[in-house]
């Protein structure tokens, strides 16, 4: 999957994923969704986003994530 909105700059946030060049992270828009903000939620708090710039920072995180092993507690 090719991300059109997600962007790296090494000069900008120190390289951290954003969207589309703003200064907001891909991990600050997955986080406040982990807190169980709304899309409209997150809309208003940063009015520069789009709801695709939305859709594609969790389809980023959930790439980011994939194919990778995560340390978690085993349940006995």
């Amino acid at each position: 999957m090719k991300f059109t909105r997600i962007t790296v700059n090494p000069n900008q946030t120190s390289g951290v994923p954003c969207i589309r060049g703003l200064r907001i992270p891909v991990s600050t828009i997955v986080g406040m969704f982990a807190e169980n903000m709304t899309e409209e939620e997150i809309l208003k708090a940063f009015p520069d986003l789009e709801r695709e710039d939305i859709r594609e920072a969790l389809q980023y995180a959930a790439e980011a994530v994939r194919e990778r092993e995560l340390p978690l507690v085993t349940m006995t």
